[in-house]
C-alpha cells in the first residue's frame, strides 16, 4: 500500500470549473455587470449625439459663413448659384444630422434608461434584488454538495497523513536491520509501528473512500439544482442582450441617413444645380452688365451755356458713370466686422464698379475745354485742391493698398481723417496724416 502512494499528488490543481465551490459568483456577477453595461451604452450614445449636435452647428456655421462670402465675392451668374448650391446642402444635412441627434436621445437613450430601471431593481442596503436571488440561489443548490466536499477533504488528508507515517515507519525498520547496533527489542518495537501504521492506513483509506462514495451520490443531484439557477441567470441575461442588439439596430437606423430619401434628394437637388450652371449664360450676362454689350451715353456736340458749370470733378464723373451700372450697395463696415479678416475674397465686393476706365481719362487725357486747363492746373491738378481741411478722424480695419494714383494706401489701425461722406460707390475722400489726399473704400474704416 504504501509503495502506491505519491505525496506530490496530493496537491491537486483547481480547474477553475464552474462546478468548483464558489465560482458561481463570476455568473451572479455577469448580472451587476449587465447594469453597468447599460451605463455605459447610454454614455456611447450621449457622446455620439453630442458629435451629431457638434457637426450640425459646424455645418450651419460654415454655410453662413461661406454664403455670404460667394454673395460679396466677384462671382456671378448660373456658377454662383451652383456654389451656393453647397450651402444648401450643408443646411440641409446639417437638418438631418440634428434629427439624428434627436432620435439618438429621445429614442435609443430612454429605451436604455427604462430597460434598465424595469430589470434592475436596487435593494436599500445597497446591491440589486436579482444579484442576490441568484447568489441565493447558487448557495442552496451548493451548500449540501459543498459540505460533503469538505468532508472528502478531511478524510484524504487523513489518509495521506497515515500513508506518509507508514512509509516512514517502514524505512526506520529496514534502515535498523542492517545496522548491528540495533537490538532485537528495538527491530520487533519497529515492526510493531509498521504494522500499526498499515492498519491506521487502511482505516483511513476506508473512511475516504466512503466519503467519495457519498460526493459522488450527492454530485447529481447537486449538478441538477446548479443547472437550475445557472437557466435563470441565463434567461435573464438572454434577454439584456437581444436587447441591447434591437437597440442597437435602432442606433443603426437613426444613423443610417442613407435610407433616409430626404438625404437621397439633398444630393439630387445639388448635382441638378451644378449641372444647371452654363458658362455661356454667365458669360451672356457679364457682356451684357460689364462689357461690351452695356449702354453707352456717347459724347456729342454740346452748345455753350453759360448757366452750367464745366468744373467736373472726379467724383461727379465717377458718379455720373456709376448711374447705369450700379447693381447693389458696397458692404459696410458692420458688415466687414462681422465677417471677420477672410482675405481676399471678403475684401472685394462685387458691387464695386471698376473706375479705372473714368479715371485714366482725367489724368492722361484732360478734356480740352475743362476748367483746369482754364485754370492753369494740367493733368497734374489736386482734385482735392477745393476740399476743407477740417473732417472726420476714422481708423483703418483692414490694410488697403491704392490701386490707382488718386488712392490711399494705409495699414490696419491707422489713423486718417475722411474728409467727405462716402459717394453712392462707397468711396470717401480721406487725407492721412502724412498730407496726402486721395480716396479709399468707406467700408474699410469706423469712426473713432
Amino acid at each position: 500500500m504504501s509503495g502506491t502512494f505519491d505525496e506530490s499528488v496530493s496537491l491537486e490543481e483547481s480547474t477553475d470549473s464552474f462546478w468548483e465551490v464558489g465560482n458561481y459568483k463570476r455568473t451572479v456577477k455577469r448580472i451587476d455587470d449587465g447594469h453597468r453595461l447599460c451605463n455605459d451604452l447610454m454614455n456611447c450614445i450621449q457622446e455620439r449625439a453630442k458629435i451629431e449636435k457638434a457637426y450640425s452647428q459646424q455645418l450651419t456655421d460654415w454655410s453662413k459663413r461661406w454664403r455670404l462670402l460667394v454673395d460679396k465675392g466677384p462671382q456671378y451668374g448660373t456658377v454662383e448659384r451652383a456654389w451656393t448650391s453647397l450651402m444648401t446642402e450643408a443646411e440641409k444635412v446639417s437638418d438631418l444630422h440634428h434629427e439624428v441627434k434627436n432620435n439618438l436621445m429621445s429614442d435609443a437613450f430612454e429605451k436604455v434608461k427604462n430597460w434598465q430601471k424595469d430589470s434592475y431593481h436596487k435593494q436599500m442596503m445597497g446591491g440589486f434584488k436579482e444579484t442576490k436571488e441568484a447568489d441565493e440561489g447558487f448557495k442552496k443548490a451548493q451548500k449540501p454538495w459543498a459540505k460533503k466536499l469538505k468532508e472528502l477533504e478531511g478524510a484524504k488528508k487523513v489518509y495521506h497523513a497515515a500513508c506518509k507515517e507508514e512509509k516512514m515507519a517502514s524505512a526506520r525498520e529496514s534502515n535498523g536491520k542492517s545496522e548491528a547496533s540495533v537490538t532485537s527489542d528495538q527491530l520487533k518495537k519497529l515492526h510493531e509501528k509498521v504494522d500499526k501504521c498499515k492498519v491506521d492506513s487502511q482505516k483511513a483509506k476506508d473512511r475516504y473512500e466512503k466519503s467519495l462514495d457519498e460526493l459522488n451520490k450527492c454530485t447529481p443531484q447537486y449538478m441538477e439544482s446548479m443547472e437550475q439557477v445557472f437557466d435563470q441567470s441565463q434567461q435573464f441575461e438572454d434577454r439584456r442582450l437581444s436587447f441591447i442588439r434591437e437597440l442597437l439596430l435602432d442606433v443603426k437606423r437613426h444613423l443610417n441617413l442613407t435610407e433616409n430619401q430626404s438625404y437621397a434628394s439633398v444630393y439630387q437637388e445639388l448635382e441638378q444645380s451644378i449641372t444647371s450652371a452654363s458658362a455661356q449664360d454667365d458669360l451672356q450676362w457679364f457682356k451684357n452688365n460689364h462689357g461690351p454689350g452695356m449702354y453707352m451715353n456717347w459724347p456729342q456736340f454740346e452748345e455753350y451755356n453759360p448757366d452750367l458749370s464745366h468744373n467736373i470733378t472726379k467724383r461727379e464723373k465717377s458718379k455720373k458713370g456709376s448711374d447705369s451700372i450700379m447693381l447693389t450697395n458696397v458692404t459696410t463696415a458692420v458688415d466687414r466686422a462681422q465677417a471677420g479678416d477672410q482675405g481676399s475674397v471678403n475684401s472685394y465686393d462685387k458691387s464695386q464698379p471698376h473706375r479705372a476706365s473714368n479715371e485714366w481719362s482725367d489724368e492722361d487725357q484732360t478734356a480740352p475745354n475743362s476748367a483746369s486747363d482754364a485754370n492753369g492746373g494740367g493733368s497734374g491738378a489736386n482734385p482735392f485742391d477745393d476740399e476743407p481741411a477740417d473732417g472726420v478722424r476714422v481708423r483703418a480695419l483692414y490694410d488697403y493698398e491704392g490701386q490707382e494714383q488718386d488712392e490711399l494706401s494705409f495699414r490696419a489701425g491707422e489713423e486718417l481723417t475722411k474728409l467727405e461722406e462716402e459717394d453712392e460707390q462707397g468711396w470717401c475722400k480721406g487725407r492721412l496724416d502724412s498730407g496726402q489726399l486721395g480716396l479709399y473704400p468707406a467700408n474699410y474704416v469706423e469712426p473713432i
